[in-house]
C-alpha cells in the first residue's frame, strides 16, 4: 500500500482509509474514478474490498497472479480478490478457525464472478490429492448448475442471480478442500410465470430448448422455438445475442455428469422443467355457468405423462377448489381468474421445490464421509440493496436482509477495532455511528414488526386485502420514525408516495414499496386439491418434494416472510460464529460499457452499500497501523540512527525514527506490536520524505556503484597488461628450462595442447593422424602417441575373433616371405585369405616362385627321404596342379581338378599354376612349418623333370596369355599385358 502513495494524485489511494477527506462522498467517488480510469478495479476500506465491474477482460486472473498472492501479507500487494481469499485461507490454516467472505452488490455488479474467482483460487492454490480431485471438481461444477436454474437475464444483468447463496467449503487439517454445503435463500419464483419487458425466465428453459437433443425434446413434447411458450415470451427477448444457450447447455450437461446425477435423475428433472412450460400454455375459457374450463387438453395430457399423474384429476384440480367443512369436502368450480392463479401457483410451487431438491442433491454429492474435525470458509453471494422505480415484496425481503447484514458488518468491524485496541494496549475511544437495529426491529419484531402484521392479515378471517394490510401498518407502526405512508407524510412527502405505497427509511436511504401483491406473495398459497395431485405424482423428484404427510398436517405452513426471517436468522448465527471478510461490488454503468463511470449510479450504490458509514467507523480511530518490524524496515533510511541497520528491539527503533522525523504526540500511538498513525497526511508526509531520501540514496548508490565499476575496470585492465607481459616473456624464454620467466607460459601451452588434443585423438589403428605438438612438448607428445597407439591396438586385438586372428597370422607369414621380393604383393594386402581353398598339402623340401607377376610356383622334393615309383602331373591353364605321389599320402586338393586325367611319369619337382599364389605358397609354407624354404627367383626357373633330368621355365610378357614349349624345348609362360589375376 505504501509504495503507491507517491502516485496517489494520478491513481488515488489503495485504501479509502487513507483519504484525508474521509467523510466526503465526493472525495470517495473521485478516488474510485481515478483508480477505475487506470483499470484498477479493486480498493480497500481497511480489510473490506470494494470491486468495480470493469465489463472487460483485464488479464488479472491468471495463474501467475494466483501464485503472486499466495502466502503474501495482506497489504503487501495491490488490492485484489485473491488477497481476500488468500488471507482468509491462511488465517483459517494458522488459527484453525472458520471464516466467511460476504459478497454483496446489486445485480450486474459482479458478485457471481467474484464468487467464481475465489473458488478458482482455492482450486488452484490449495494442496490437492488425486482422491480429493472429485470433491474439488464438484464444488466448481455446482456453479453452472445453480446458475442455470437460479439465474436469469434482467434489464441490469445478463446473468443475474435470482436467489441468495451461501456455500461452505470444508478443509481438512492439511488445508485440502474435502467437501462443501450450499444453502439457498428466497428464489424468485414469480419469475417462472411472469417477466418484465426485456427480461427472461430462468436460463435452464432456454438452454433445454436450444441445446437439448431432438430425442429428448420429443420425449418432453417440446418445440425448439421459445416463442411458443407463454412463460418464456412475455419479456419479448427469448432470443438474446449476448447469451449462448447452446454452449451453456453443454456446460450444464457436463456439470451434471461431474456432480453424479443419474440418468433417472435427469429424466425426472427435465420432465418437471417441461411440465412447467406446458402449464403456462394451458388456456382457460368461461363456460355457461361462468366458471373456468379447458377447451384444449393437449397440454394437460403432456403434463400428466411427465409428472405421472391422472390427467382428469389434474384437469379438475386446475378448474375446481376443494373446501373442507367440518364433516365433508366440497368441490367448488373456479373462475377464470382463480384458475389462472391456480395454474401459476402450481408452476411456482413445482419449480421452487425442485430448486430446493437440486440444492440438496448437490449437497449430497459434496458431503464428506470423513467425520474428523474440519474448518470451513463460507462464501455468501447475496443480493445487494435494491431500489427500483417500483419495489415489491421481493425488494422488501432483500432490503431487510441487507439491513441485517449491515448491522452484522458494523458490529463486527467495531468489535474487531476494539479487540485490536485492547490487544495493543491502546485506550478505546467510543465511536459514534448509526445503529440500524431500530430498522431491523421495525421489520422483524415479534407481534409488532411489519412481517408479523403481514402474517396476521394473511390468516385473519374476513376479506383481507393489500389495502387492509397497509391500514394495519399505519395503525400499528405509524408512529415509527422510519416508517411513512401517504396518509402519514407531510405535504411535501405526499406527492412522492402513492395510496397503495409505504416508505421505509433504511440505513442507506429511503425506499418506497408498493403494497400490491404483498399478501398473495407472502401466502404463496397452493390449493389443497393441486397439492393432492402433486403428492400422488410418480415423478421421483416430486415425490420427495411433495410429501403425503403434508396433507395430513392441518397446521398452516409458515408464510414466505416468516420462512425468510427464520432462514436469515439461521444464516446470521452461522456468520457470527466465523471470522468475516467483505467484498462490496459496484456496477459502473447501466449499459455494461467498459471504462464508463456513471457518477450518479455509483453514488447511489456507495450510499446503499453503506460504504461511507463503514469508512467512517474504520477511520474513527487511526487511519494506519503497521507492525513495528514492517514500518522500521520501510522507513529506516529516514533516520541516521536506524540506517542502514537497527540492532535493537523494533519498537525502540520505531520510536527513535518517528522522533527524528518529528511526529507530534496527537498524530500517533505506540501499541505492543504496532504503531498507530491517526491522520493520513502524517503517513503521506512520511512516504514523501522516504521517496525523496530514496532518490538521494539512489544518487549516492549510483555514484558509489560507478566508482566501484571504474575500480573494477582499472583492476581488470591492469591484470590484462600483466598477463600479456607474462605471456610474451614466457614465449621468448619457452625453450629454456622451467623457470619463473616461462613457467606460466609453459603451463598454459601444456594445458592448451592437451585440451586441443582431446578433440584430435585417432579413432582406430589405421588412423595415423596426430596433432602437431609445440617444440617443448615433442617428447611428451611422442609418449602420448605411443600410449594411444598401444591402447588402440589392444582394443583392436581384443575385438578380433580366433578365426580372424589365424588369417592375420597368415598375412604376417606372407609378408615375411614376399615383401620386397615379388611384384603384386602390395596390391594383395587388402584381399583376405580363404580357409577352404587348401585342405591337405604335401611336405615340400623347397618351394620356388618367380619374382614377376606369375602364378606358377615350383615345389622341389628331397628325394633322400623316400622312394618314388610313380609320378602323376596334371597341367591346366588357369587352375592349380594336383600332384599325387604313390608313396606319399599327403596331397594338395583343388576342386577344379577333381576327376582330371592323370599323366604317368617318374617323381620330380611339382609345377603349379594358381590364381592365389600368395595364399597358396603361404599355406604350404605354414603347413610344413618352414617359412624359409620359399625362394623367389628372377626371369627363369630351373626344376627337376625326373632324376637326372633338368628343365627350365622362362617367364615373359606378351599381348596374350599362353604356355608353350619354345624351339629350345624350354617351357615358356607368357602373361598378357593386363594381368587381371592376383599375383
Amino acid at each position: 500500500v505504501e509504495g503507491t502513495l507517491t502516485a496517489r494524485d494520478k491513481v488515488g489511494v489503495q485504501d479509502f482509509v487513507l483519504l484525508d477527506a474521509y467523510t466526503s462522498e465526493s472525495a470517495f467517488l473521485d478516488n474510485l474514478r481515478k483508480r477505475f480510469s487506470e483499470n484498477l478495479i479493486y480498493t480497500y476500506i481497511g480489510t473490506l474490498l470494494v470491486s468495480v465491474n470493469p465489463y472487460q477482460e483485464l488479464g488479472i486472473y491468471t495463474l501467475s497472479q494466483m501464485e503472486l498472492y499466495q502466502g503474501v501479507n495482506f497489504f503487501e500487494l495491490p488490492p485484489h480478490v485473491y488477497a481476500i481469499a488468500d488471507n482468509a485461507y491462511r488465517m483459517m490454516c494458522s488459527e484453525l478457525n472458520n471464516h466467511f467472505i460476504l459478497i454483496s452488490g446489486e445485480s450486474g455488479a459482479g458478485k457471481t464472478e467474484a464468487s467464481k474467482k475465489i473458488l478458482q483460487y482455492f482450486a488452484v492454490t490449495c494442496p490437492m490429492t488425486e482422491s480429493l480431485q472429485i470433491a474439488r471438481d464438484r464444488l466448481l461444477f455446482s456453479n453452472p448448475v445453480l446458475e442455470a436454474f437460479g439465474n436469469a437475464k434482467t434489464l441490469r444483468n445478463d446473468n443475474s442471480s435470482r436467489f441468495g447463496k451461501y456455500m461452505d467449503i470444508q478443509f481438512d487439517f492439511k488445508g485440502i478442500p474435502v467437501g462443501g454445503h450450499i444453502i439457498s435463500y428466497l428464489i424468485e419464483k414469480s419469475r417462472v410465470v411472469y417477466q418484465n419487458q426485456g427480461e427472461r425466465n430462468f436460463h435452464i428453459f432456454y438452454q433445454l430448448l436450444e441445446g437439448g437433443e431432438e430425442e429428448l425434446l420429443a420425449y418432453l413434447g417440446l418445440e425448439r422455438d421459445p416463442q411458443l411458450y407463454k412463460y418464456l415470451s412475455q419479456g419479448r427477448c427469448a432470443k438474446e445475442s449476448s447469451v449462448n444457450d447452446k454452449n451453456d447447455w453443454k456446460t450444464v450437461s457436463n456439470a451434471f455428469s461431474v456432480i453424479d446425477f443419474t440418468k433417472d435423475d435427469l429424466e425426472n428433472l427435465f420432465g418437471i422443467i417441461a411440465s412447467v412450460l406446458h402449464l403456462g400454455n394451458i388456456g382457460f375459457e368461461e363456460n355457461q355457468q361462468g366458471c373456468a374450463s379447458v377447451p384444449d387438453t393437449h397440454e394437460i395430457k403432456w403434463i400428466a405423462k411427465l409428472l405421472g399423474v391422472d390427467p382428469w384429476v389434474l384437469l379438475e384440480a386446475l378448474t375446481h377448489r376443494k373446501i373442507e367443512a367440518k364433516t365433508e369436502e366440497v368441490i367448488c368450480p373456479l373462475t377464470l381468474e382463480l384458475s389462472a392463479y391456480a395454474r401459476d401457483a402450481m408452476a411456482k410451487a413445482v419449480y421452487g421445490r425442485t430448486f430446493t431438491w437440486l440444492v440438496n442433491k448437490i449437497n449430497s454429492s459434496l458431503v464428506n464421509k470423513d467425520f474428523t474435525g474440519k474448518t470451513v470458509i463460507g462464501l455468501l453471494d447475496i443480493y445487494g440493496f435494491e431500489v427500483f422505480d417500483k419495489n415489491g415484496f421481493e425488494q422488501f425481503c432483500i432490503n431487510y436482509c441487507n439491513e441485517k447484514l449491515q448491522q452484522l458488518l458494523i458490529e463486527r468491524t467495531l468489535k474487531a477495532e476494539q479487540a485490536e485496541y485492547e490487544m495493543e494496549g491502546i485506550e478505546w475511544e467510543p465511536i459514534q455511528y448509526f445503529n440500524n437495529k431500530i430498522i431491523c426491529d421495525l421489520v422483524e419484531e415479534r407481534h409488532k414488526g411489519i412481517i408479523s402484521i403481514l402474517d396476521e392479515e394473511c390468516v385473519r378471517p374476513g376479506p383481507a386485502t393489500d389495502l387492509s394490510f397497509l391500514e394495519r401498518l399505519e395503525e400499528k407502526v405509524g408512529k415509527h420514525a422510519h416508517f411513512e405512508t401517504r396518509k402519514l407524510a407531510g405535504p411535501r412527502g405526499r406527492k412522492k408516495i402513492g395510496w397503495m405505497e409505504f416508505r421505509l427509511f433504511h440505513y442507506a436511504g429511503e425506499v418506497t414499496y408498493c403494497a400490491r401483491g404483498f399478501l398473495e406473495k407472502n401466502n404463496d398459497l397452493l390449493y389443497r386439491h393441486l397439492k393432492e395431485v402433486l403428492c400422488r405424482s410418480k415423478n421421483r423428484i416430486l415425490k420427495e418434494c411433495f410429501l403425503v404427510a403434508e396433507l395430513e398436517n392441518r397446521r398452516r405452513a409458515p408464510t414466505v416472510g416468516t420462512q425468510f426471517k427464520n432462514s436469515l436468522s439461521s444464516l446470521l448465527e452461522i456468520l457470527i460464529s466465523k471470522e468475516p471478510s467483505y467484498i462490496r461490488c459496484i456496477k459502473p454503468n447501466e449499459s455494461k460499457e467498459p471504462s464508463k463511470f456513471d457518477d450518479f449510479l455509483i453514488r447511489h450504490q456507495v450510499k446503499y452499500l453503506g460504504l461511507m458509514e463503514h469508512l467512517r467507523v474504520r477511520r474513527a480511530g487511526f487511519a494506519y497501523r503497521r507492525k513495528y518490524e514492517h514500518f522500521l524496515q520501510r522507513y529506516k533510511s529516514l533516520c541516521p540512527d536506524t540506517w542502514p541497520h537497527w540492532h535493537g528491539p523494533p519498537e525502540e527503533g520505531v520510536e527513535r525514527l518517528i522522533k527524528y522525523i518529528g511526529y507530534k504526540p496527537e498524530e500517533y500511538k505506540l501499541g505492543r506490536t504496532k504503531i498507530f498513525i491517526r491522520f493520513p497526511r502524517t503517513l503521506f508526509a512520511t512516504e514523501d520524505a522516504f521517496e525523496f531520501s530514496k532518490h538521494q540514496l539512489a544518487i549516492t548508490l549510483e555514484a558509489h556503484w560507478r566508482g566501484a565499476l571504474a575500480r573494477k575496470e582499472a583492476k581488470r585492465r591492469k591484470w590484462a597488461v600483466q598477463t600479456v607481459r607474462k605471456f610474451i616473456k614466457g614465449f621468448i624464454n619457452r625453450n629454456k628450462p622451467l623457470c619463473p620467466d616461462n613457467e606460466e607460459f609453459i603451463v598454459f601451452v601444456r594445458k592448451n595442447y592437451i585440451l586441443n588434443l582431446r578433440h584430435h585423438v585417432p579413432k582406430n589403428v589405421l588412423d595415423k593422424s596426430w596433432l602437431r605438438p609445440p617444440g617443448i612438448l615433442e617428447t611428451a607428445s611422442d609418449l602420448l602417441r605411443k600410449m594411444c597407439t598401444r591402447n588402440l591396438v589392444r582394443k583392436y586385438c581384443r575385438g578380433i575373433t580366433a578365426e580372424r586372428r589365424a588369417l592375420m597370422q597368415e598375412k604376417v607369414v606372407t609378408s615375411e616371405i614376399f615383401q620386397g621380393k615379388k611384384e603384386g604383393y602390395a596390391e594383395s594386402l587388402h584381399q583376405p585369405f580363404a580357409n577352404s581353398r587348401v585342405g591337405k598339402s604335401l611336405f615340400p623340401s623347397t618351394l620356388t616362385a618367380t619374382s614377376l607377376q606369375y602364378g606358377v610356383p615350383v615345389i622341389k622334393y628331397d628325394r633322400k627321404g623316400f622312394k618314388t615309383r610313380q609320378r602323376q602331373l596334371i597341367l591346366t591353364q588357369k587352375a592349380a596342379y594336383v600332384v599325387e605321389l604313390a608313396k606319399i599320402k599327403q596331397k594338395i586338393e583343388y576342386p577344379a581338378l577333381k576327376g582330371k586325367k592323370q599323366l604317368p611319369g617318374a617323381p620330380g619337382d611339382v609345377i603349379l599354376q594358381c590364381e592365389h599364389i600368395f595364399e597358396a605358397v603361404t599355406k604350404l609354407a605354414m603347413l610344413v612349418k618352414k617359412e624359409n624354404l620359399v625362394n623367389v627367383v628372377q626371369g627363369s626357373l630351373q626344376f627337376c623333370i625326373s632324376p637326372g633330368k633338368e628343365g627350365t621355365i622362362v617367364f615373359d610378357t606378351g599381348p596374350e596369355e599362353q604356355i608353350y614349349k619354345d624351339k629350345n624345348g624350354q617351357l615358356t609362360v607368357v602373361s598378357g599385358w593386363v594381368w587381371g589375376r592376383e599375383a
